[in-house]
């Protein structure tokens, strides 16, 4: 056994080795970039203009460049953007690689404050060359840290094309894996000095584990306002919250509807698209895009604002199905012009006529040519209206679509759609069920779904709102309503949906404190907490025995959490702010500080604060475990002076010195019996240095002292392979944490501890 397993990793060894041997690009020369199925589709629909498909051909064949995005509400965006441009910009830019001569990068025109940056490097090209090392493992550590996303350039335009602001209440409803609900978090907390925005985040994904990767992309952000839940986003349940004392029904004020789509537009870095592309691909999620759709805005508020975009080109899975929403909302919605929204952003506007083809190669430009045995596949709203008017008057050169050569990005389409006025299915059937509406006073809002979500036990035990979903996205829209209520004598609409089923792990609860909980005692007294703390916002994840991590969240989202408990699958929210540590109860509290929560629970902390200067973060950051006296004068007179235990430890800039960092630092900290420390992940503290202008290279767990003494290339290899997975176990280490293994909490600040060293 073991023999076939040392023969077998040789093997691969070697055909990695004849991999690399062949240059940084070769690793899919076994996939041809050819489709002609694809090529003449996309000649017959004339979408790309005239005397450009070739160009468009070869942008496509061509690898995705890597691009940056800056996280813009932290206050260290313009450390990290200064850092980039004097240091890691100006080491690459005159490299040449393979023949490739490295081009200095630049930033997107169309995003704002330099906060996303593009390049004509791959990222694959980064990860692998010995001569980007540095510029890798920057990139690597600042976004494990939350500083920086790596993502692609047109998958930044959707949150953009929101107009967020700090009020606001946003679902995501397809987020996994969470770099636009990242976006949606920055921009939020767009204000640092306001640790808790009345907006929020509901992050939505129909993939169980999927749903794990989300919640370490949010993570990164440490905010108390995001929350990610477990749905089918075609029938994601209607909310309810307290407001002024009686019930109401949530309706957000911007929905991102980024559907489940063929991926055409995303050939460029995913080069499996090349040969499983097909046209039945987006005849068969059309369905489901149309279903989401309407599920989206029917959970908008009046005048709220939601977007649609998928990663494809076709129009079926595009105009065609926001069409038929315009169609279905008979006037509720409105397609507007966003073209103003993003000056230097080069896109072609929607079209208003296009065709269908089976993979056999049969085309179809109208329904009623459309045989029979065939409407299962292919539906009516795949089709351009037809009446002219009406078309004139939706407005479909509204919706903008980003071809790849162009500006050297992917494919995308998006769509801004406003709401101007209830759904006309919702106002002509306010109430579903007798018992439902006597439960609720006999009213009902005007813009509720069909199955009411005032709350009715009836409506909780039977699956809620989404028991209309599925009539609402089919071509007949409300009509169809009114059918099933022919055939119910009990039930004026369709017959109940089954049983809400709940996949993937059963997950811990989520229990709020009580301001009168004995574990606020000491805590109030250690940290001498400001008499505006929120207690009522701090949760725990047991019901019994101790309390291991406390966290905390927005006081909008507690409000979410205690009135759809049994409605909505919760995977994770909230912040951590403490956690138990045994060693603290013989200093006066049990709770130590947690660095992820120290931005959102600092303004309410009144002692247990020292302030620091650089050259004192240098040494905590730098040194294990420094003697009280390594500090300076100031710092050291202030520790001396503070009992054992948790502390902050706090640097506020100087701006008569622009040579020091012009931003507020805050690290958690312990404060010994002769000597402190920083409790800061390695990350973190790395990214801290750099802001120090410290040089935090890392020769790959000693890849460069080897290399210096003689290593063989084989050993540097495995060094770096071994660098290679630290983010991917970053990530499996997270879903383990949310997984509810309270018992690995322990483990967890073992492991923070020894992260310092």
């Amino acid at each position: 056994m073991g023999k076939r397993s040392r023969q077998r990793q040789k093997n691969q060894n070697a055909g990695r080795d004849e991999r690399d041997n062949a240059g940084w690009g070769a690793g899919y020369a076994e996939i041809i970039k050819e489709n002609k199925l694809f090529e003449h589709y996309y000649q017959e629909q004339g979408l790309i203009p005239e005397g450009e498909f070739e160009q468009f051909m070869e942008a496509m064949r061509e690898p995705l460049p890597a691009t940056i995005r800056i996280t813009g509400y932290k206050s260290h965006a313009k450390e990290i953007l200064h850092c980039l441009k004097e240091k890691y910009f100006k080491d690459i830019q005159e490299l040449e690689i393979d023949g490739q001569k490295i081009e200095a990068p630049q930033p997107l025109s169309w995003y704002p404050d330099e906060q996303a940056w593009h390049t004509n490097m791959s990222r694959k090209l980064i990860r692998k060359s010995p001569l980007l090392e540095k510029f890798h493992q920057f990139l690597v550590s600042e976004t494990e840290s939350g500083n920086i996303s790596r993502q692609e350039a047109v998958s930044m335009i959707p949150p953009l094309l929101l107009k967020i602001e700090s009020h606001h209440k946003i679902l995501d409803m397809c987020a996994a894996p969470g770099s636009k609900t990242a976006q949606l978090i920055e921009m939020l907390h767009s204000d640092m000095d306001v640790p808790f925005p009345e907006g929020f985040v509901i992050a939505n994904d129909v993939d169980n584990k999927r749903c794990y990767l989300l919640v370490h992309q949010a993570k990164r952000l440490n905010s108390p306002c995001i929350m990610v839940v477990n749905h089918d986003a075609s029938c994601i349940p209607m909310l309810q919250i307290d407001s002024d004392g009686k019930k109401d029904i949530l309706f957000y004020d911007r929905v991102l509807c980024d559907v489940p789509c063929s991926g055409d537009g995303t050939m460029r870095k995913n080069i499996d698209v090349w040969k499983k592309w097909t046209t039945s691909n987006s005849l068969h999620l059309h369905g489901l895009q149309l279903r989401i759709a309407v599920r989206g805005v029917e959970q908008l508020a009046v005048g709220g604002r939601m977007v649609y975009s998928t990663c494809s080109l076709n129009p079926i899975e595009d105009e065609a199905v926001i069409a038929a929403l315009l169609e279905k909302s008979e006037g509720a919605l409105e397609l507007v012009d966003a073209s103003a929204d993003l000056p230097g952003l080069k896109w072609m506007p929607g079209v208003t006529s296009w065709k269908l083809m089976t993979k056999e190669g049969q085309w179809f430009s109208d329904w009623a040519n459309v045989p029979s045995s065939r409407h299962t596949q292919i539906r009516p709203t795949m089709f351009p209206p037809k009446d002219p008017e009406k078309l004139a008057a939706m407005h479909l050169e509204r919706c903008m679509r980003i071809l790849p050569h162009h500006q050297n990005t992917g494919g995308f389409f998006v769509a801004v759609l406003v709401k101007k006025a209830p759904m006309p299915w919702n106002k002509r059937h306010p109430k579903l069920r007798k018992s439902a509406a006597a439960q609720t006073g006999g009213s009902s809002p005007a813009d509720a779904p069909c199955p009411p979500p005032e709350g009715s036990q009836e409506d909780m035990e039977e699956g809620g709102p989404e028991a209309k979903v599925d009539e609402e996205a089919e071509p007949a829209g409300a009509p169809l309503a009114q059918e099933a209520a022919g055939k119910q004598e009990s039930v004026c609409g369709p017959p109940p949906s089954k049983k809400l089923r709940l996949f993937g792990y059963k997950e811990d609860p989520f229990v709020f404190l009580t301001e009168a909980d004995p574990v606020f005692n000491t805590i109030q007294s250690f940290y001498d907490l400001s008499p505006d703390f929120p207690k009522l916002n701090v949760l725990t994840r047991t019901h019994e025995g101790k309390k291991r991590h406390l966290y905390m969240v927005s006081k909008e989202l507690r409000n979410v959490l205690l009135n759809n408990s049994e409605r909505m699958k919760v995977i994770n929210t909230g912040v951590k702010v403490w956690s138990r540590n045994s060693d603290g109860e013989e200093f006066g509290c049990a709770f130590r500080l947690a660095q992820e929560g120290i931005y959102t629970l600092q303004p309410y902390i009144r002692s247990r604060i020292i302030r620091v200067s650089v050259e004192d973060i240098k040494v905590l950051l730098t040194q294990e475990n420094p003697f009280l006296s390594k500090l300076e004068e100031d710092a050291h007179a202030q520790a001396k002076k503070m009992g054992m235990g948790s502390i902050v430890l706090k640097y506020l800039p100087n701006p008569n010195n622009p040579s020091e960092p012009q931003c507020p630092i805050q690290l958690c900290g312990w404060r010994g019996k002769t000597s402190i420390r920083a409790f800061v992940p390695r990350n973190e503290r790395f990214h801290y240095l750099r802001m120090l202008g410290v040089e935090v290279f890392r020769d790959k767990q000693g890849v460069g002292q080897k290399r210096k003494d003689g290593e063989t290339k084989e050993k540097q290899e495995e060094a770096e392979d071994d660098v290679e997975k630290e983010t991917e176990a970053a990530v499996e280490k997270k879903e383990e944490l949310e997984n509810g293994d309270e018992n690995g909490s322990m483990k967890e600040e073992t492991e923070n501890k020894e992260s310092t060293s």
